[in-house]
C-alpha cells in the first residue's frame, strides 16, 4: 500500500497513524498509581479525595517495597550439603568457601554462591572412542627406543579445593585430560618398548600419577587424583600380527628357560648326592682295605713268630689249612676202589659235576663199567703215593 494512496486515512502501510507516537512516560506511571490507589481502598473518581488517596497508594507502595526487600533478605539463605563446598562471590570476587550447613549472604546481585561437589569421583579418559575403540592421535606414543605403543589410561580424581577448582582454570577437566596425557607420553618416553609391556606398567602408572600430581598443584587447579591406571596397553593395527609372533616367541623362550631352570634344580641336588655318597662309599672302602691290610699283616706276623718256633709244624699246619680252603669250594668225588681191582673205571664226570652242591658225592661202583686196564699199577696207591708225598714236602 502506498503512503499517498486515497482512503488511506493519513495511515502508514503498517497501520498506524501519522501522529501515533510512543506512550507518554508520565501517563504511564500515573495510570500505576492509579491501579495501586484502587487496590488499597483509594478512588480516583472523586476530586475531592484526590489526597487521601495519593497518601494510601504511598504507603500501599512502601508495603509492597518492604516485602520484596524482606524477600529479597530472605533469599540470601543458602544450604550446602555435606558432600558440598559453597564459593561465595561479591561482585564476581571470591570471598570464602564455607562448609556443609546453613548459610546466609547478601542476595543477588551483591554477593552469589557456587555450590561445588568435593566428594564425586570424576574419570578422565586418555585413547579411548566413543564406542569403546582407540582414538589414534591420543592412544599412540612414542618409547625411548623409537617403537609406537598404542596405550589407554584412565584417571580418576575429586575437587580438594572449590575455590581453585573455580578460577585458577578456565577448564580443570580439559586441564587434567591434557595434563595426564603430557605425563603419560613423558613417562612412556623414558621407557623401553620391552618394559612397557612386560615389567614396566606398573612402574609408569605409579610414575605418571606423581608427575600428574605435582602439575596439577603446580597449576593450582585444586584437583587430587585418587586412581591412576592403565588398561590396556597394545602394538599398533598395523604391526599387532607381528608383534603376536614376538609375544609368542618370547614366552617359548620362558617356557624353555623355566624348564631348564626346573631341570637343573632337579638334576643338580640328585647329582650332588650321588657324588657325596660315592665319595662316602670310597672313604668307607678305604677303611675297609686298611683294615683288612692292618689285620692281614698282623695275622702274617703272628703266623711269622709260630713259624719261626716251629717251622715244620707250621707249615704242615699251613698246608691243611689250605687244602680245607680249596676243597671246601670245589666238588669232591669219592671212590672207593678195590686194592685188587686192575680196572680202568668211566666216570661220567661232566655230568656229575652239573650240580650245584658243594658237598662230596658218594658214587656207587656196582652200575660202573669196568675196561680192563693195560697198565698193571694200582691207580689208588699211585695216587695215595702222590697224595702222601706231597703231605710230606
Amino acid at each position: 500500500m502506498a503512503w499517498n494512496e486515497p482512503g488511506n486515512g493519513d495511515k502508514d502501510p503498517w497501520g498506524k497513524r501519522g501522529n501515533d507516537g510512543p506512550p507518554d512516560l508520565d501517563e504511564i506511571i500515573g495510570n500505576m498509581q492509579r491501579k495501586l490507589a484502587g487496590l488499597f481502598g483509594g478512588n480516583s473518581s472523586k476530586g475531592g479525595n484526590s489526597s487521601s488517596g495519593g497518601n494510601a497508594g504511598s504507603i500501599g507502595v512502601g508495603l509492597i517495597l518492604l516485602v520484596i526487600f524482606v524477600v529479597w533478605l530472605i533469599s540470601g539463605w543458602y544450604i550446602v550439603q555435606p558432600a558440598q563446598r559453597g564459593v561465595e562471590l561479591r561482585f564476581g570476587a571470591y570471598t570464602q568457601t564455607t562448609l556443609p550447613g546453613p548459610h546466609w549472604h547478601l542476595p543477588y546481585p551483591i554477593e552469589s554462591v557456587e555450590k561445588v561437589d568435593v566428594a564425586q569421583i570424576r574419570t578422565s579418559t586418555i585413547g579411548f572412542g566413543q564406542s569403546g575403540g582407540s582414538v589414534s592421535s591420543e592412544a599412540l606414543m612414542l618409547t625411548r627406543d623409537e617403537n609406537i605403543v598404542e596405550l589407554k589410561v584412565e584417571v580418576q580424581f575429586h575437587v580438594e579445593d572449590a575455590a581453585k577448582y573455580l578460577f585458577n582454570v578456565v577448564n580443570p577437566d580439559l586441564t587434567l585430560r591434557q595434563m595426564t596425557e603430557s605425563a603419560v607420553r613423558e613417562i612412556v618416553g623414558k621407557t623401553t618398548m620391552d618394559e612397557v609391556f612386560k615389567t614396566g606398567r606398573a612402574a609408569m602408572s605409579q610414575k605418571a600419577e606423581v608427575a600428574l600430581q605435582e602439575l596439577l598443584v603446580a597449576y593450582g587447579t585444586g584437583l587430587v587424583v585418587t586412581n591412576f591406571n592403565m588398561p590396556d596397553i597394545q602394538p599398533p593395527p598395523q604391526v599387532q600380527s607381528a608383534f603376536a609372533d614376538v609375544v609368542k616367541a618370547d614366552a617359548d623362550k620362558e617356557s624353555q628357560i623355566n624348564e631348564a631352570s626346573a631341570y637343573a634344580k632337579d638334576i643338580v641336588p640328585r647329582a650332588r648326592g650321588k657324588a657325596v655318597r660315592i665319595e662316602q662309599e670310597a672313604e668307607a672302602y678305604k677303611n675297609q682295605i686298611v683294615a683288612k691290610a692292618e689285620g692281614e699283616t698282623s695275622r702274617f706276623l703272628q703266623v711269622l713268630n709260630e713259624y719261626e718256633k716251629a717251622p715244620a709244624i707250621t707249615k704242615e699246619r699251613l698246608y691243611l689249612d689250605t687244602m680245607e680252603l680249596v676243597y671246601s669250594r670245589s666238588q669232591k668225588v669219592l671212590v672207593d676202589v678195590s686194592k685188587d681191582s686192575n680196572n680202568v673205571l668211566y666216570l661220567p664226570l661232566d655230568r656229575m659235576r652239573g650240580g650245584t652242591s658243594l658237598s662230596p658225592t658218594r658214587i656207587d661202583l656196582s652200575n660202573m663199567t669196568a675196561y680192563p686196564s693195560t697198565n698193571t699199577t694200582s691207580t689208588s696207591s699211585s695216587a695215595r703215593d702222590d697224595v702222601r708225598s706231597r703231605g710230606g714236602r
